[in-house]
């Protein structure tokens, strides 16, 4: 089989589960050459990847996060952005960036993302009237982005400006709207940061502004610079968005693929959702690989790895894994248990998780209890990234229950 997990279109046309079947069954510990430049390792069992998310003394995240880094951009960030740092470092960063992701939190969350589903989904409804035609993708980014801007304290003049930005900064195709999307992000920050150590309020930047950290001395601790701060937030603007973005619009689509499925989820009601959710993330899996770089000599199996060597954890290729699941290339909203790599494994599990989940699961909610049914009304559209993957447009038509009938439980006969 061939094998270029770098051809776009291999994902741009939802085209790669045959080819990490064949690998899981195949080679498990894959080398992966690249014309022209440096190759590296495909891992694609559950197991491997796993093992690697949790030894990150061997497998190091400060020299790139994705196939796609540019060294010098990496290396402007490295062990000053969660994402590509490592203990101890990464341990101290994460301890202050966790807070405002803390249990004790979810209560201020489910009230924000309450009153933001509600919102949106009352918007879908006014835009669906008659039977118009609407792009699923504009409604479930709109979710985390208000979320995510409301929790940074961005001015909501700037939210819909802020979510298209993020947009093109990982979609566009011209590389130079991306890079431009970028710089674009950081300035804004930068602005907001300033202004926030003059006058702190009670959002996101504003406790970071006013955070401190460890420095590895017992007892020492110093404020975040301008670089934690700036280079976080926009870890956070970007996981925020991609994730809940990616999973609903996929999570929409397999439940059209699915009516069956659509039903029993309709039938089940909230209580069903948390469940269905986790099979949402494990099937749509916005975070589509991760690298890691080898710090000293080690061994996968019986494949010798040397110090340097790039390793793709790809997390699409572990939800579907046959060791682990049960009838895999099945959706199944009941799925339980459900052990996805979705968000990753070990001290780089994704930050947002509990968030994300939070997310998905009011939206989904508030769809059962506000649409009858849904159809596709034209083909999706992936993008093409081997990175952050899922769909950029799906268009539907949305079946609104009847204002008087919104607290029906009845099945639709088609999804």
């Amino acid at each position: 089989m061939r094998i270029d997990l770098t051809d776009e279109t291999l994902f741009a046309t939802n085209a790669f589960e045959p080819v990490f079947a064949w690998l899981r069954a195949n080679d498990p510990v894959h080398r992966h050459e690249v014309p022209g430049g440096d190759g590296f390792w495909v891992l694609s069992r559950h197991a491997d990847i796993a093992a690697v998310y949790s030894n990150a003394e061997v497998f190091s995240s400060r020299f790139g996060m994705n196939l796609g880094s540019d060294p010098a951009a990496v290396a402007a960030v490295s062990q000053r952005m969660l994402i590509v740092s490592d203990p101890p470092d990464h341990t101290q960063l994460k301890r202050v960036l966790a807070r405002s992701f803390a249990a004790d939190r979810m209560p201020m969350f489910e009230a924000l993302v309450g009153d933001v589903v509600n919102d949106v989904l009352a918007e879908a409804v006014d835009r669906c009237a008659d039977g118009a035609t609407v792009d699923f993708v504009d409604i479930a980014k709109a979710v985390p982005n208000r979320v995510v801007c409301a929790f940074m304290g961005l001015d909501r003049v700037d939210w819909a400006s802020v979510g298209h930005t993020v947009t093109e900064a990982f979609e566009a195709e011209d590389e130079a709207v991306r890079t431009a999307a970028h710089a674009e992000i950081f300035l804004l920050f930068a602005d907001m940061l300033g202004r926030r150590r003059k006058n702190p309020g009670t959002d996101f930047i504003s406790e970071l502004a006013t955070a401190s950290r460890g420095t590895g001395a017992p007892g020492r601790h110093r404020p975040l610079t301008d670089e934690e701060i700036i280079f976080n937030c926009n870890g956070v603007l970007a996981g925020g968005n991609e994730t809940t973005r990616y999973s609903a619009a996929g999570g929409l689509l397999a439940l059209i693929q699915n009516p069956a499925q659509w039903a029993q989820l309709r039938a089940g009601g909230p209580a069903l959702v948390p469940t269905a959710v986790e099979e949402i993330l494990r099937w749509t899996v916005p975070g589509i690989h991760a690298l890691r770089t080898v710090t000293r000599p080690t061994r996968i199996h019986d494949v010798p790895l040397d110090t340097g060597d790039r390793v793709t954890l790809w997390n699409v290729s572990a939800n579907r894994d046959e060791s682990v699941f049960t009838d895999p290339d099945e959706f199944r909203v009941t799925r339980s248990p459900n052990r996805h790599l979705s968000f990753g494994q070990g001290r780089h599990q994704c930050l947002g998780a509990r968030l994300a989940r939070l997310e998905l699961a009011v939206l989904f909610r508030g769809i059962i209890e506000r649409f009858a049914g849904f159809d596709q009304a034209g083909d999706p559209v992936w993008n093409s990234s081997n990175f952050t993957w899922g769909l950029r447009s799906l268009p539907v038509t949305l079946t609104p229950i009847p204002a008087g009938h919104l607290s029906s439980r009845k099945a639709p006969s088609h999804g």
